[in-house]
C-alpha cells in the first residue's frame, strides 16, 4: 500500500514533472523530452503516479501553468495516471490525444531536435495500443486501438516523408508500422509505405541509421518469404543478419528463424553448430532429411513442429522441400546402383524407388512415383527422361543432378 502523500507534496511532484517537460521543449533537449514521454515503460508505482492519484485536479494545474502546452500536458498526465492504474484502454486514448498535440508541435519546429522524442511517441503509442487491445479483448470489447495507432503513425510518416533533415526519422516509424501490420495480419498495407521509402527521391536508404535499416530489411525480407520471392528474401534477410549488432543474439536468432528456410529453399544447408548456437534445433531434422533423402524424417519434423512453423509463416516453404528430398533419394539410389552395376547406373527402375519409399514407410505406386520424377525433371532437379513402357528413369550421363546454385525450386 502506498504511503500517505500530502496534497502539497503531490502538487510539488506534478509541478516538477511539468517543469521538466516545458524546459526540455524550450531548450530543445530531445533526449530529456523523450524520457519524459515514455509511459508504458514506467513502473506501476512511481513518485509521479502516486502524486497524480493524490491530486485529482492535475489536468487544470497543467493547463493553467503551461497554457502553450495545454493540448499536450493534461492528456499526457492522464495517460500516465491511467497506465499506473492498469487502465490501458483509457491510457491509450489519452496518450493518442497527447501524441496528436505533440505531432502538431513537431511539424512547427524547423529542426529535427525532437526526433528522439518523436520516435518515443511512435514506440509508446504502439506498445500502449497492444496493452489496450489485450484489455479490450479480455472484457469482450472490440480491440481497435492497434489499428488506430497505425493510422496515427501514418500521419507521423507523412510529417517525416518530406524534403529536409526530418526525413532521417522516417524509417524508424516505418518499422513501427510494420510491427503493427504484422501483428494485425494486414501485411498488404506495408506495400504503400515500402513504395514511399524505395521510390521517393526524398530518401537515400544508406543515410538511415543502421539499426533502422536492419529492422526494415528483416520485415521486408519476411514479406518476400510470404510472396515466395526467395532470392530477394535471401538478399534482404542476409543484409539484416550481416548488419545486426552481434551482441544482440536474440535478434540474430529471430532473423535466422526466417533466413534458414529461405536458404534451404535455394539449396544452402546450415551447419548443425549454427542451429545449436541459436537454439533453432526445430530445423535440425529438416536439414538431416535433405542430406539423407529421407522423406519420412522431413514429414515427421514438419508434423512435430507444425504449430511453430505455421505461426512463423514458414510451413509452406518447408513443405516444398519435399522435391529436394526426392532428388537426394534418387541420387542415393543412383550411387548404390553405380557400385553394383556401373554399366546401368544411369537407368533407374521406378520399382526401385517405390521399394525405397516403402522402406521409409511411405506407400506409393509406380504411377505416383512417375509423376514425382516428371516433376523433378521439369524443375531441373534431375536431368533425364522416361522410358515409359519399361517404367525406367534414364539419367543424363552429364550432371544428372544439377545443383540449385542459389536458385529456388
Amino acid at each position: 500500500m502506498a504511503a500517505y502523500l500530502s496534497m502539497g507534496e503531490a502538487h510539488r511532484r506534478i509541478a516538477d514533472y511539468l517543469s521538466r517537460v516545458a524546459d526540455s521543449v524550450s531548450s530543445s533537449d530531445g533526449a530529456a523530452l523523450a524520457s519524459l514521454l515514455a509511459v508504458s515503460s514506467a513502473q506501476a508505482t512511481t513518485p509521479l503516479s502516486d502524486a497524480l492519484s493524490a491530486f485529482p485536479d492535475f489536468p487544470r494545474l497543467a493547463a493553467d501553468r503551461y497554457p502553450h502546452l495545454s493540448d499536450l500536458l493534461p492528456p499526457l498526465l492522464r495517460a500516465i495516471h491511467s497506465h499506473s492504474l492498469r487502465r490501458f484502454a483509457d491510457a491509450y486514448s489519452s496518450f493518442e490525444k497527447a501524441a496528436n498535440a505533440f505531432l502538431q508541435e513537431f511539424r512547427n519546429w524547423e529542426t529535427p531536435w525532437a526526433m528522439e522524442a518523436m520516435h518515443t511517441v511512435a514506440l509508446e503509442i504502439r506498445l500502449l495500443a497492444e496493452k489496450a487491445d489485450r484489455e479490450l479483448a479480455t472484457s469482450g470489447k472490440n480491440p481497435d486501438k492497434l489499428q488506430a495507432a497505425g493510422s496515427f503513425l501514418m500521419k507521423v510518416f507523412g510529417a517525416l516523408a518530406v524534403k529536409g533533415p526530418k526525413r532521417i526519422g522516417a524509417l524508424y516509424v516505418t518499422c513501427q508500422l510494420f510491427k503493427i501490420y504484422f501483428r494485425l495480419g494486414t501485411v498488404h498495407l506495408c506495400r504503400s509505405v515500402i513504395r514511399s521509402i524505395e521510390t521517393a527521391r526524398n530518401f537515400d536508404f544508406e543515410d538511415f541509421p543502421v539499426k533502422d535499416k536492419v529492422t526494415y530489411m528483416y520485415y521486408t525480407g519476411r514479406l518476400e518469404v510470404f510472396n515466395e520471392n526467395f532470392l530477394v528474401a535471401d538478399q534482404k534477410l542476409t543484409y539484416a543478419l550481416v548488419h545486426c549488432n552481434p551482441q544482440y543474439g536474440s535478434n540474430l536468432r529471430i532473423i535466422l528463424k526466417f533466413l534458414i528456410p529461405v536458404k534451404l529453399s535455394i539449396g544452402v544447408l546450415p551447419r548443425i553448430t549454427l542451429l545449436e548456437r541459436y537454439n533453432l534445433l526445430e530445423y535440425a531434422d529438416v536439414v538431416t532429411s535433405l542430406k539423407r533423402g529421407d522423406l519420412r524424417l522431413l514429414r515427421q519434423a514438419l508434423e512435430r513442429h507444425e504449430d511453430q512453423f505455421l505461426k512463423s509463416g514458414v510451413y509452406l516453404v518447408l513443405e516444398k522441400l519435399e522435391l529436394q528430398v526426392y532428388q537426394r533419394l534418387v541420387k542415393k539410389i543412383h550411387i548404390i546402383q553405380r557400385q553394383k552395376e556401373p554399366a546401368k547406373a544411369h537407368q533407374i527402375k521406378l520399382e526401385v524407388v517405390v521399394k525405397a519409399l516403402k522402406w521409409l514407410e511411405i506407400d506409393m505406386d509406380v504411377d505416383e512415383v512417375e509423376c514425382i520424377m516428371a516433376c523433378l525433371i521439369y524443375k531441373n532437379l534431375i536431368k533425364g527422361y522416361f522410358a515409359h513402357k519399361s517404367k525406367v528413369l534414364v539419367l543424363s550421363k552429364q550432371d544428372p543432378f544439377p545443383k540449385l546454385n542459389g536458385k529456388p525450386v
